[in-house]
């Protein structure tokens, strides 16, 4: 069987977008963390999948409420994007953003869209979650997408030919 630390290593090894996941505490609090682990589902109606870990602290607040925000991290939202994947208490301080669909946090700097979802299903998966959601509401805003390979950020230039190897 493949041990975790090889298993993150080979998933680490391409570039993929990233997402700051938010959602609205029972308290009213803010909550989020940052993920990668995430895809579409349908278009028709639109649908995504996102995976959370069953200790996120943010989990609790999705499942309560039933909704969640997927604010897919801008070129310039690296630092807000790094902020989430930590354990601080109080992520959204100095965080430019404003309510969306039931409450949930859209990052109007950070972000490059927003996709604010309704939860429709949960699927158990060993130390995850899977939930589904229904994208109820989204939005553009200016900038580039920014990627994560090997645990730095870059961007991808659109028009620019990817090298090819042989």
């Amino acid at each position: 069987m493949l041990d975790a630390d090889t298993f993150r290593k080979v998933f680490g090894s391409f570039p993929t977008p990233v997402a700051i996941v938010t959602a609205l505490g029972e308290d009213g609090e803010p909550t989020g963390f940052t993920c990668n682990a995430f895809s579409a589902v349908s278009a028709e109606p639109p649908h995504l999948l996102l995976c959370v870990g069953k200790g996120s602290r943010t989990l609790p607040a999705m499942l309560s409420s039933g909704a969640f925000g997927m604010n897919f991290v801008a070129d310039q939202g690296q630092d807000t994007a790094r902020l989430f994947a930590g354990k601080a208490a109080r992520k959204f301080d100095g965080v430019a953003w404003r309510g969306g669909l039931a409450g949930v946090p859209v990052l109007t700097e950070a972000a490059v869209a927003y996709a604010g979802c309704t939860l429709v299903r949960t699927v158990d998966a060993d130390d995850h979650l899977l939930l589904i959601g229904r994208v109820e509401e989204s939005e553009l805003f200016p900038g580039t997408a920014a990627l994560y390979r090997k645990g730095e950020f870059g961007t991808w230039e659109p028009g620019r030919r990817l090298a090819v190897q042989h």
